[in-house]
């Protein structure tokens, strides 16, 4: 059985240290981090135990980042959760700042303003 071997240029793996060390999201710290230990000549088991991951998701960014680069690590438009609250950040400071000790009354005026319902 052949090891995979991931080659990087110094400024690959500098981008990718900084993303690692930087990121603003801990999912892609942590994809920096597979692609990192993998050009270190480690094995699929190993970075998944390192990164508390299982060994498809370490295979599937390690073809991502062969197919897309770094940019294939960041976390697509469209995935994960929609946000509930999107434009609504000022209404909310004020809500909280006027009932900053009672969440029911905090929520039920969010949800009277914006006609979300919040307690998804």
């Amino acid at each position: 059985m052949k090891i995979r071997q991931i080659e990087l240029t110094d400024a690959e793996r500098k981008a990718l240290d900084h993303g690692y060390k930087h990121g603003k999201t801990a999912s892609y710290r942590k994809r920096c981090h597979i692609i990192l230990l993998k050009s270190d000549g480690r094995i699929a088991k190993d970075i998944a135990q390192i990164t508390d991951t299982n060994i498809q998701s370490v295979y599937n960014w390690l073809n991502r980042y062969d197919a897309e680069g770094i940019q294939g690590l960041q976390t697509k438009a469209g995935q994960g959760r929609p946000r509930i609250l999107d434009k609504q950040h000022e209404q909310i400071k004020d809500c909280i700042s006027e009932e900053c000790q009672r969440l029911s009354l905090i929520m039920d005026k969010l949800q009277q303003q914006t006609g979300n319902n919040l307690a998804k």
